[in-house]
């Protein structure tokens, strides 16, 4: 799986394109001037740090997505587990539940998408 680790700068900024895209390049500069008070040379790193990564695409002018949000932060998720929890769904979910007690709906669900993604 490829990482996609982002500064908390890049991560606004792509956050700020999610939300518009496909946004021409030029309107990008002027949001990012207004949002994060960026120069257009800023703008302009920023973006093709974010497209070597493969994240986003700059094609005539128009940045649009090559990675939903969903997908980047379902792979945030994925790798805070392997890096915190050695990759250990049940040690992070220990950890996330706390001692709390869920749901009966929660823990039917957990259940329920236990059983799908379950090997063989």
């Amino acid at each position: 799986m490829k990482e996609y680790k982002l500064a908390e700068s890049e991560e606004k900024f792509a956050e700020l394109i999610w939300r518009k895209e496909p946004i021409g390049s030029g309107d990008l500069v002027k949001l990012s001037e207004k949002e994060m008070n960026w120069k257009k040379s800023t703008t302009y790193t920023v973006l093709k740090k974010l497209c070597g990564k493969g994240i986003f695409q700059n094609e005539n002018a128009v940045v649009s997505s090559l990675i939903t949000k969903d997908e980047y932060y379902a792979k945030q998720s994925i790798l805070f587990v392997e890096d915190t929890f050695g990759g250990s769904l049940p040690k992070f979910l220990t950890a996330f539940i706390g001692g709390k007690k869920i749901s009966k709906n929660q823990a039917e669900e957990l259940k329920k998408l236990i059983d799908e993604h379950k090997e063989g």
